[in-house]
């Protein structure tokens, strides 16, 4: 079972003009960088059974700071300057709990 932390959900969306099967293969591999880092405990991409261009992706970072530092590695700066997705919407959640801050 996860501790709290903070959880990303995010729906990304290959570009109309990006080649399918070029960008299946950089969300894998920008997903396998997400999970060697440190502070990074879950980085899960699902795809729609329908729409083929939708992800989801889960994610769970140890705090903010591991969140925000994602931002700065290699990987991640390489999947958003390879531009063949966009982010349609993220959210920032906590797993379930009664002390509400």
């Amino acid at each position: 079972m996860f501790k709290q932390g903070l959880f990303i959900t995010a729906e990304l969306r290959i570009k109309p003009e990006s080649d399918l099967n070029i960008a299946i293969a950089a969300i894998q591999d920008f997903c396998d960088g997400m999970n060697s880092e440190e502070g990074c405990s879950m980085a899960i991409p699902l795809q729609d059974k329908k729409d083929h261009r939708r992800f989801i992706f889960w994610e769970r970072y140890d705090n903010q700071e591991a969140f925000e530092t994602h931002f700065h590695a290699e990987h991640t700066q390489r999947f958003i300057q390879a531009g063949l997705t966009d982010l349609v919407q993220a959210f920032e959640t906590q797993l379930l709990t009664a002390d509400i801050k």
